[in-house]
């Protein structure tokens, strides 16, 4: 009686807890705000400035873009301006790139968490088209992917395709094979399932994998895979890259080849096969 009573007490405490545990394993949110200095160095500026508030960075000088716009969300860590290193292969591919931040993100106000995000994102989304139209893009990194893929499944903006970088399948299922023992659904308050927010969406999706990420074991990107809609995807998987560091073991055409295949440019753009 005694063991079942502890039991009971540390379920609750669990329960109690939840939110504040699961945002410190989540969520990681860098408060400093990119200076005039720092863009002018990056030639970024702010994008949808209101107020002393931006929804993200974009290119300080605009450039034709013939292939249509992305809207990038970046991973837990860092900024959005730690994700500068975009803007050159992408733009050399015809697009117009927004590199969007998340609330309580470089400077940003806000709260974290799955619902503020995605409803973030989807205000950016409303943005971008009513700016520039279509065709419009998603690029997801890690974390962003989850992001990317609960805005696609909820907006009224149609999304031409979706690139999706390091991503997980379900976060439910991310923490239960970090954690095995521990009862992490009672944690979890967010759920970020990729397999359910992008079971019917009806164009291409492109999963670009690290075959050694050490964060989230590629298992994940796999499953995720295996579940989109048939016909419709295609996936990458870089050869000795972690989580981090898989821009230095791309191969050059990796992102013409990942666009070739989302704009339906690509020979065989049905295939459904890893690659």
């Amino acid at each position: 009686m005694k063991k079942l009573r502890l039991t009971a007490l540390i379920v609750l405490l669990v329960m109690m807890e939840g939110c504040d545990m699961q945002n410190k394993f989540l969520y990681f949110p860098n408060d400093e705000r990119p200076t005039k200095a720092m863009l002018a160095a990056q030639n970024l500026a702010m994008w949808q400035m209101s107020g002393s508030d931006y929804r993200g960075l974009t290119a300080a000088s605009e450039e034709r873009a013939p292939a249509g716009t992305l809207v990038l969300f970046h991973g837990n860590g860092g900024t959005a301006f730690d994700r500068s290193f975009y803007l050159e292969p992408f733009m050399n591919l015809g697009f117009r790139v927004i590199l969007a931040e998340y609330p309580l993100y470089g400077g940003r106000p806000g709260k974290v968490g799955e619902k503020p995000f995605v409803a973030d994102a989807l205000q950016t989304l409303d943005l971008a088209y009513g700016q520039y139209g279509g065709p419009l893009y998603l690029v997801g990194e890690s974390l962003g992917c989850g992001v990317a893929a609960a805005a696609a499944k909820q907006t009224s903006v149609p999304i031409a395709g979706i690139i999706l970088i390091t991503p997980w399948d379900t976060l439910a299922l991310v923490a239960k094979s970090l954690f095995r023992f521990f009862p992490v659904r009672l944690v979890l308050t967010d759920k970020y399932d990729s397999i359910e927010n992008l079971k019917n969406y009806p164009h291409n999706i492109a999963v670009v994998a690290a075959e050694r990420d050490e964060i989230l074991p590629v298992a994940h990107a796999f499953n995720l895979y295996k579940h989109l809609p048939a016909g419709r995807k295609k996936m990458w998987v870089i050869k000795g890259a972690g989580h981090n560091d898989w821009p230095l073991y791309a191969h050059p055409e990796l992102f013409k080849e990942v666009f070739d295949f989302v704009q339906n440019k690509a020979p065989g753009k049905n295939e459904d096969a890893a690659k």
